[in-house]
């Protein structure tokens, strides 16, 4: 079972300078939990929702779909917006938000993952009892601890006060996927894959890095890959990041490398193991990127699209860097996590 931590709340999507906004359930670790649930998994979701209509269309939405929402509707607290504006296809985020989550009890004994990150490692109070839960949980050893910062500059200040705790977490974690935008608002000096590798070192197992149209990059003890972007027809980006997420943990899962006690098993992740886990994971976020808002695939849709993997060049040893043409008829424009706009597309 997958235990997820952090912010469910409201996207109010709309196009720039237009008055029209349509309210869509989101926030990461809830995108990230639902893009588990329809994928196959038992996901348990604790959050912090409000009593109000907003809380109960949110909660409505992710039991309805299988997910487990502990921490909401409650009363005297009002749920949480994120107002996403879009152009051409790319969203920006502005938020209303609390997150006081209240003290975190130990994972149940069938939990095999717990994922967090984006505002729920960041926003005090609730911060400081999500990452307690992790140090908690990393001293057991018997989850696999799951980390996405996601940053959002316009509430973490500077990214001279935001890289500690950030850096602290990642040495908590045993898989961490980041944006590159992350990384170059952290870091604004130094390559992404310097980054990845030193934070590689810090603990983590493995450390993923999507690049938008540029592709996937992820580093272990043992592998440097480099996965070229999927092509597909973009309507929107929200929750891209956040399905991206769910189809890497879903794949490890598939692949048996789940659960404290194969985190040896995950650091000596194999070549062909690790390509496979990151191509579904990029076509995972491809999908939900040919719909608007957060609205991740389910299994049967993903088993009803499968790419074409066509092996080129070896480009740093021992990784690889491969062509990917799905079969996806007329979708072809994207920019997502791992998706490729072709000449022509919107950005």
């Amino acid at each position: 079972m997958f235990v997820v931590v952090g912010e469910a709340l409201v996207d109010l999507v709309g196009q720039r300078g237009s008055r029209t906004l349509v309210a869509h359930p989101g926030g990461s670790p809830a995108n990230v939990a639902l893009g588990l649930a329809r994928l196959g998994n038992q996901v348990t979701l604790v959050t912090r929702l409000g009593g109000d209509a907003l809380g109960e269309m949110v909660s409505g939405h992710l039991r309805s779909n299988g997910v487990r929402v502990e921490g909401g509707p409650g009363q005297g607290t009002s749920t949480s917006l994120a107002i996403a504006t879009l152009a051409a296809g790319l969203a920006t985020y502005d938020f209303r938000i609390e997150w006081d989550v209240g003290e975190l009890a130990p994972l149940p004994i069938e939990a095999r993952c717990l994922h967090t990150g984006s505002l729920a490692t960041a926003l005090a109070p609730g911060a400081t009892n999500v990452e307690d839960l992790m140090s908690r949980e990393h001293g057991r050893g018997r989850v696999t601890i799951s980390y996405d910062p996601n940053v959002r500059p316009g509430l973490l200040g500077s990214p001279t006060r935001a890289r500690p705790a950030i850096e602290r977490i990642v040495g908590l974690c045993d898989v961490v996927k980041v944006s590159d935008e992350d990384l170059y608002w952290l870091y604004p000096d130094r390559r992404d894959e310097e980054v990845a590798r030193e934070w590689l070192g810090r603990g983590p197992a493995v450390v993923v890095v999507t690049r938008g149209g540029q592709g996937v990059y992820a580093t272990t003890a043992d592998l440097e890959l480099r996965r070229p972007a999927l092509p597909i027809d973009l309507v929107d980006t929200v929750g891209a990041g956040d399905s991206f997420t769910s189809g890497l943990l879903d794949g490890l899962r598939r692949a048996g490398l789940i659960g404290g006690a194969r985190r040896a098993a995950l650091a000596s992740i194999d070549e062909s193991t690790l390509i496979s886990v990151l191509d579904s994971a990029a076509l995972v976020a491809a999908i939900t990127c040919s719909r608007p808002g957060a609205d991740p695939p389910t299994r049967a849709e993903v088993d009803a699209t499968h790419p074409t993997r066509t092996s080129t060049t070896r480009t740093a040893p021992p990784g690889t860097s491969r062509v990917i043409s799905p079969p996806l008829g007329d979708q072809e424009l994207a920019a997502s996590p791992g998706v490729a706009p072709e000449q022509g597309s919107q950005r």
